[in-house]
């Protein structure tokens, strides 16, 4: 795994950085402290880059339909009904803006609900991603203009140019769509 490579070569990195600070330490010769200099610049350049690498690469690997299955098996609250309908891989501010919008509608499901069942649905369109959250129980105490969880699921919902509707006629529902182009952005 090239997530695992890296992680092996930001060690070696440091062991390195760490004994050129050694022989700093010690060293008296002004001439060898010069290039010892360059050479810690130079390795300290270099775990930079890896770790810029290892943060990407770990975005990347971020697995959206493992991810909201873990939230799904560990809610006990009601019963879950998971649909993962997605095939392309979504820009990681879309699977972060996801799971952070599964997370907070489940913690409002067990705050302000009395659902038996509650459903998570994902949707891949030739022109955006869509995400489905409802639940069938009675809604109370909702209140768009406070609440500081829906408040953040549509700020995050508007920083990828989607749209989002919420009704609360027959349970609660959340509908999001986000263009695939307009997430990119």
């Amino acid at each position: 795994c090239l997530l695992t490579e890296a992680i092996a070569k930001t060690e070696l990195l440091s062991s390195s950085i760490l004994q050129v600070g050694a022989l700093l330490a010690v060293n008296k010769d002004e001439k060898i402290k010069g290039n010892l200099l360059l050479v810690n610049d130079t390795l300290n350049e270099a775990m930079n880059t890896i770790r810029t690498s290892v943060h990407d690469l770990y975005d990347e690997s971020v697995d959206l339909y493992a991810q909201v299955y873990e939230l799904v098996k560990k809610f006990k609250f009601c019963k879950i009904e998971y649909d993962y309908g997605i095939k392309s891989d979504p820009d990681k501010k879309v699977k972060y803006a996801f799971i952070s919008i599964v997370k907070e509608s489940l913690a409002n499901m067990m705050k302000h609900s009395d659902a038996t069942l509650a459903s998570i649905t994902f949707r891949e369109h030739p022109a955006l991603y869509q995400l489905i959250i409802s639940d069938n129980g009675i809604v109370k105490n909702y209140d768009m203009e406070n609440g500081i969880g829906l408040k953040g699921i549509t700020e995050r919902i508007n920083s990828l140019n989607g749209n989002i509707n919420i009704t609360t006629g027959n349970g609660f529902q959340i509908f999001i769509s986000v263009p695939k182009e307009g997430a990119n952005q």
